[in-house]
């Protein structure tokens, strides 16, 4: 039972199903899933559909958390790839052309990838601190954003482009499907590759791994164009689900959100050892509690408190030392092994 309670997950875990039966008591019929034309819908269907564009930005921020750096630039690329695929398209004769559609997405997703590689570099190449360097195209991205839009919302009537956010594919939302791929592909990269070591080793300690031959500077790169490739196919996800680009609220405080899943998931800040499965459940958890918010009646003016308790309560009784205080007896336990073993080694010696 220990070892339960210790594990990453156990909490979050608890956590997600706790909301999951508060949902259920306000209203019983929360759990339920429905088929209507071959496709699924319920409120779990729209926890994982909403919580798709959350869990991309949360893979890339848990790579480039990993290597000891942080993105706050995310929610502003979020902004911007909208704001880049909605201008193209509504620029289009017919809105309807696949092709024409297709290359507004991947010139959405190029800048972003650009602007990610220019995070990267005055990280890894200026030596710039990563929350001031990303800081900086937090700020600017947004600005940038509302310039492609011209301050106005542009909406698009595109079937093909709807498709990315609102979409199905065998009975499910084309987002969860793009996010789960998305998710696995990622994991059988950084686990059955020696990609995973490097990054834990970048973000464990730079020095010691530039002395073993390992090339931090191109991997720091890499991380930072791939979490700004990932909040770029949330921004599109975003956008198409609902027909329109808004560079001022597109993906406002998301980075906060894809912070808190990676914390709650079981990830150090400090970088090293990262949970690309604990993140998925963290952004679960997330979503989740703001359904949850709506259901229960939480005055709005009070949501972001009652999200910000709930995280905070959650990540102290992941902590070993807040749990140790809290069970005095566990701690004697634990300071009781540790001062035996000195004893042992002084008889031995003696």
């Amino acid at each position: 039972m220990r070892q339960l309670l210790s594990h990453r997950l156990f909490w979050p875990v608890a956590l997600l199903a706790a909301l999951l039966i508060t949902n259920v008591i306000y209203s019983p019929d929360f759990l339920s899933i429905r088929v209507r034309d071959g496709h699924l819908y319920g409120s779990l269907i729209d926890i994982l559909r909403l919580g798709s564009p959350l869990l991309l930005v949360a893979l890339g921020m848990t790579l480039v958390i990993a290597t000891g750096g942080i993105d706050l630039s995310v929610g502003a690329l979020v902004a911007i790839s909208g704001a880049v695929a909605c201008l193209n398209i509504s620029h289009l004769t017919d809105q309807k052309d696949s092709g024409a559609v297709v290359l507004a997405v991947l010139l959405a997703l190029a800048v972003c990838v650009a602007l990610g590689i220019w995070n990267g570099l005055l990280v890894a190449g200026a030596g710039m601190q990563p929350i001031i360097a990303t800081l900086v195209l937090m700020v600017a991205g947004r600005g940038v954003a509302q310039m492609i839009t011209g301050g106005q919302i542009i909406t698009v009537n595109s079937e093909p482009y709807h498709l990315i956010g609102g979409g199905y594919e065998l009975g499910l939302p084309l987002s969860v499907l793009i996010a789960a791929v998305v998710l696995v592909l990622t994991g059988l990269t950084v686990r059955r590759s020696a990609l995973g070591l490097l990054l834990e080793s970048v973000g464990g300690n730079r020095e010691a791994s530039r002395l073993v031959g390992i090339r931090a500077r191109g991997l720091t790169v890499t991380v930072y164009a791939f979490c700004a490739l990932c909040a770029a196919g949330a921004g599109l996800m975003i956008s198409s689900n609902v027909a329109s680009a808004d560079g001022n609220n597109a993906g406002l405080w998301i980075e906060l959100d894809a912070i808190l899943a990676v914390v709650i998931g079981g990830t150090s800040l400090s970088g090293g050892r990262f949970h690309l499965g604990g993140t998925a459940v963290g952004a679960l958890v997330i979503q989740t509690l703001s359904t949850t918010v709506y259901t229960i009646g939480v005055p709005p003016e009070t949501t972001l408190v009652f999200k910000a308790l709930v995280v905070t309560a959650v990540c102290l009784l992941q902590s070993p030392a807040f749990r140790a205080k809290v069970l005095p007896g566990r701690a004697r336990r634990s300071g009781a092994v540790v001062e035996a073993k000195p004893r042992k080694k002084e008889a031995t010696a003696a």
